[in-house]
């Protein structure tokens, strides 16, 4: 097993380790050996599986809006086609009339647009804040987005594969009809906070991009609740587990877990730990993984995390 093997490497590394502190030089002596920790957290979905696979659009006009223009295009045998971005996921589960269905994904293509580009600009800091600076939150939702966007992008680069060059696009109808699109900020100067500390200046552009053609479809699974139900289990959940299959012990750390806080060990573990964390199908985790769990009758999402300290 994974975790046997971790184990019997662990206990080889820290003999060594010892062996050779034997012999070494005093600088060595004040280390301490690292731990290693199996953190496992067990969250309780309040829908059965069959709810929680079936999916809806959101309500805002951003997202929503054009999901629903697509399932409404695809249902039951049509087509949907965006440019540069994908309206909705592939592989949602959507019913209609009695009758479910899952949203496939294929690019065909390429097509020439015109598209606005939007870029901020941080004020170099002798640059007096002007008094019409605009707060970040007072502006409509796609236009405040792309502006968190640009600042998270500015700070951290954390938002780098949202953007090209550093700049935006604006593709999705509601980013196409917003303040951004119409030129309303350009030139005009942000502020994430009112009176600072961080502050742009919004600059837009037009330009001509060759797009992504992102066509969806959808294709019939089922007809009938008990059916997609079939599917779902096959394909949404990756542990099904009853407490007769368990050892008491096994059943006390994953019951243990199911409550707050997570159920951890350092290693060596124990065996029943060990043993449930591969009925788990966690045994081959080296640093993170996340599942989905049937165990009596309910429903869960699980994770290990393997940690160093």
């Amino acid at each position: 097993m994974a975790l046997h093997r971790r184990r019997l490497l662990q206990s080889v590394a820290a003999a060594s380790l010892g062996a050779f502190a034997g012999c070494a030089t005093p600088v060595f002596s004040g280390n301490e050996e690292k731990q290693t920790t199996y953190t496992l957290n067990i969250d309780d979905i309040p829908v059965s599986p069959v709810e929680h696979a079936l999916y809806e659009p959101s309500d805002g006009a951003l997202f929503g809006d054009p999901a629903r223009t697509a399932l409404d295009d695809i249902i039951p045998e049509g087509r949907h086609t965006t440019y540069g971005y994908q309206p909705l996921s592939e592989d949602h589960y959507v019913e209609r009339n009695g009758t479910y269905y899952q949203t496939k994904h294929t690019v065909t293509g390429q097509k020439r647009l015109q598209r606005t580009l939007v870029r901020g600009e941080p004020l170099p800091e002798d640059e007096k804040t002007p008094d019409d600076a605009i707060v970040v939150e007072s502006l409509d939702k796609p236009t405040s987005r792309v502006v968190k966007i640009l600042h998270s992008n500015a700070q951290t680069g954390s938002t780098a594969d949202l953007l090209r060059d550093d700049s935006y696009v604006l593709r999705r109808p509601a980013e196409q009809e917003s303040a951004l699109a119409a030129g309303e900020l350009d030139g005009r100067v942000v502020t994430m906070k009112k009176g600072g500390p961080w502050v742009y200046r919004i600059q837009t552009t037009q330009t001509e991009l060759v797009e992504t053609e992102h066509t969806i479809f959808a294709v019939e699974v089922a007809t009938s609740r008990e059916a997609l139900r079939e599917i779902v289990f096959n394909t949404r959940i990756d542990t099904e587990l009853e407490p007769g299959e368990l050892s008491e012990d096994e059943q006390e750390i994953l019951e243990e877990a199911i409550g707050l806080p997570p159920y951890e060990e350092t290693a060596p573990l124990s065996e029943s730990y060990e043993s449930l964390l591969n009925a788990l199908k966690l045994a081959e985790v080296e640093q993170f993984d996340r599942k989905h769990l049937w165990y009596d009758g309910g429903y869960y999402r699980y994770s290990l995390n393997v940690s160093e300290n």
